[in-house]
């Protein structure tokens, strides 16, 4: 298959179910389809569970088909420390994949972990630093929702993520050597979280099948810091940028994929909630394609 760019709803400024209130503030998911295939790309995740219609998968496949896109995956969140959470995650998980065999190309579910700040306001809401006993917990629920997404046939990544317990590079290393679950490895999460993608990549490149594109500017990320953002204000600040502006050499990622033989998707997720206006994420997507294609992609 080689590398093929993919595209999320997330670019599309999509953070929400469309039952969620802020679903007002997010684009239709037909304009968000018809907008992904016009900046470029091949293929697209279907967002936070609810966006798009999930009721009778011929819906969403006609959608897909009529537009010429492949379907690589969804994502399922919750908080890995909460036993009851993670039964509601495992509900989802079970709902997500009778959607997902509609489509033979999508094989990943994303893991998200909880952030321990406040999305909105940037409090503090979890101890940053799990306990001993905690990180079993995590580990062992992140486990648990990998093995479910594998006993429906797919492919459970976990992804690291910023101001969550797994986002430093030592994080991830020992999630990785105390799980068996690989990686859907964020570039633009992983310079947030202080990591170099290039190079960790290359070194744990067996463990991540599946990579979001994603580019951060380390200005912003200093105001941030010293203005004490939430990372929701600082999504308004442009923290995450498109592919090719921000403080990662995408051409010296491709190369390090074509090394080691990456044979799958790379799906962009550029955080833009709320757009300022529904017309600026075409713009942006069009321009991290065309970023892209010029690093080799």
């Amino acid at each position: 298959m080689a590398i093929k760019i993919g595209i999320a709803p997330d670019s599309w400024g999509v953070w929400f179910p469309a039952s969620d209130p802020n679903n007002a503030k997010q684009p239709q998911w037909w304009r968000c389809l018809d907008e992904m295939k016009v900046a470029g790309y091949e293929g697209c995740e279907i967002g936070p569970w609810g966006y798009m219609p999930n009721d009778d998968p011929k819906v969403l496949k006609n959608a897909m088909d009529a537009r010429g896109l492949t379907l690589v995956g969804a994502t399922e969140g919750g908080n890995f420390l909460d036993d009851a959470a993670v039964e509601g995650m495992l509900k989802d998980i079970d709902d997500i994949s009778k959607l997902l065999k509609a489509f033979p190309s999508a094989k990943y579910i994303v893991l998200l972990p909880p952030m321990y700040t406040n999305l909105a306001t940037g409090e503090l809401e979890m101890n940053p630093e799990l306990t001993n006993e905690e990180w079993a917990i995590y580990c062992k629920n992140v486990q648990k929702c990998a093995d479910r997404c594998a006993a429906n046939g797919f492919i459970g990544l976990f992804h690291p993520h910023v101001d969550s317990h797994v986002q430093t590079e030592e994080q991830i290393e020992r999630f990785l050597n105390d799980t068996n679950v690989d990686l859907c490895f964020d570039t633009g999460h992983h310079v947030y979280g202080g990591g170099e993608p290039i190079s960790f990549y290359k070194k744990w490149a067996k463990r991540i099948p599946y990579i979001h594109f994603k580019d951060c500017d380390l200005a912003v990320k200093a105001k941030m810091d010293e203005n004490k953002w939430s990372f929701a204000k600082a999504v308004t600040e442009d923290i995450m940028v498109e592919p090719g502006k921000g403080s990662i050499d995408f051409a010296a990622m491709h190369k390090a994929l074509d090394e080691c033989g990456y044979d799958g998707w790379c799906v962009v997720e550029q955080d833009l909630f709320p757009v300022k206006s529904f017309d600026v994420p075409l713009e942006k997507a069009t321009i991290g394609r065309e970023n892209l294609r010029k690093a080799g992609f």
